[in-house]
């Protein structure tokens, strides 16, 4: 039994195949992903960040947050090094300058 054609497998007239030598699959595609890094965010979200300025500026405000806050001691750790349990403090940096 044969399959139906699907609106898919059919050319248009217009196309001439013999015209389509020489053409070699992917020959851009590194040169296409290079530097690209696309991430599909939730519709709830795409309203808050309207475009990818407002993505990078969010992104760069908790990765500083991440760096700011060190992991305390543990507490072994802490009485280990001469220290109390309480001794571990956590240093802010400077608040970053605004763009």
């Amino acid at each position: 039994m044969k399959k139906a054609d699907t609106p898919s497998d059919r050319l248009r007239p217009e196309y001439d195949l013999s015209r389509l030598q020489g053409g070699v699959r992917g020959k851009y595609y590194r040169r296409a992903i290079q530097g690209t890094n696309l991430v599909l965010i939730d519709p709830d979200l795409a309203e808050l960040f309207p475009d990818s300025a407002a993505v990078n500026r969010a992104l760069r405000v908790i990765a500083e947050a991440a760096q700011t806050v060190r992991p305390a001691k543990s507490r072994r750790a802490a009485i280990r090094d001469g220290g109390s349990a309480h001794s571990a403090v956590v240093t802010p940096k400077r608040p970053a300058q605004p763009r």
